[in-house]
């Protein structure tokens, strides 16, 4: 089978597929038994990521319950700062850390090319396509450069990201430098992931939602449009994706602007503005993570609304962020069945 056969490529390619191709972000996680084990097993989480042995083995755990229509590389969004030496570590129920860095810091990174540093990713992604069956798509992904920036600049997560809008603020140069440099190195690892065998890459800007119009504009939308130019100038063939979550209204033109194929949504995008998206192109999204962990009527009812309202357009069928610990994983197979038994 060829790329372009599969369900969810065929999506992005503007097709309508019924029922929808289906994956969740975090399909590989803490919710699966198996997960826990092999993470245990594991060491740090770094040291997860970086195994093609281990990585590819929880990448592939989702993929034997429950047959998602894809499945999505096991990585994370800091590995680009990794590579850039800021200290990245991860640290159990406080999320990750990483050396805050300042104005002599970014000015002081080093821009080299950090594929080599991640060439064990790119291995697992190799390995990845020829141990999924052939009509499973394989997703690569990486950190939107605001994302990825908000946690350089605080050291940490924080609720708002007020550091890093503290920070664009008094330094506005030094941090349109920082995005650049991030959206460089972001499409650098991109194409090394479609090369190695990813069908599509997903760009995730967890953290656009705390951005205002301007803001938006210049932190969310303009560094991943420079990584999408980036990658098709290279790749003129690349499918992406891009979740951009919490933007909320300003993911009305987020598409033109970003020339993305297929536009991720969250829970809150009102399904009414999801249908006004689909007639531009493809969809993603968008059911509460919460519907998930409830199962039962909450799980079918949600499943149902997204169906009813864009099951007719090219839909592929998503959280609207990703699924949490508290998921019980035969709510996951529940939501699957019925998805699934939609024609």
């Amino acid at each position: 089978m060829t790329s372009e056969n599969r369900k969810l490529v065929r999506v992005l390619n503007g097709e309508t597929v019924t029922p929808p191709p289906i994956w969740l972000m975090r399909q590989a996680g803490r919710y699966l038994p198996e997960y826990r084990e092999t993470r245990a097993r594991a060491g740090s989480f770094l040291d997860l990521c970086y195994s093609p042995d281990f990585a590819v083995e929880v990448t592939l755990q989702p993929i034997r319950r429950y047959a998602f229509d894809a499945a999505i590389l096991f990585s994370d969004i800091l590995v680009i700062p990794d590579a850039l030496k800021r200290n990245v570590r991860f640290e159990e129920g406080s999320g990750p850390k990483l050396d805050p860095i300042d104005v002599d810091g970014i000015k002081a990174l080093d821009g080299r090319p950090v594929t080599d540093h991640l060439r064990p990713v790119i291995e697992t992604v190799a390995r990845l396509r020829r141990e999924l069956p052939t009509e499973t798509a394989l997703l690569g992904f990486c950190g939107a450069p605001w994302t990825v920036a908000t946690y350089m600049i605080a050291g940490h997560g924080t609720p708002d990201q007020a550091p890093a809008r503290l920070f664009a603020y008094r330094n506005p140069e030094v941090f349109d430098a920082l995005l650049a440099l991030l959206a460089e190195l972001s499409a650098d690892y991109l194409v090394a992931q479609l090369d190695a065998g990813a069908d599509a890459v997903q760009i995730f800007d967890s953290w656009a939602g705390v951005l205002g119009e301007d803001t938006f504009e210049r932190f969310a939308v303009a560094p991943v449009r420079r990584i999408i130019d980036s990658v098709r100038a290279r790749r003129p063939d690349a499918k992406i994706i891009a979740f951009a979550k919490g933007a909320g209204l300003l993911l009305k033109d987020y598409r033109q602007k970003t020339q993305a194929d297929a536009i991720g949504l969250d829970w809150s995008v009102p399904l009414s503005f999801a249908a006004d998206l689909q007639k531009e192109g493809p969809v993603q999204g968008n059911l509460d993570p919460m519907r998930v962990v409830a199962g039962g009527k909450a799980l079918e009812e949600g499943i149902d609304h997204i169906l009813d309202r864009l099951g007719q357009g090219p839909l592929i069928f998503n959280l609207g962020h990703g699924i949490t610990p508290q998921a019980d994983p035969a709510h996951v197979a529940d939501l699957v069945a019925r998805v699934r038994s939609r024609v």
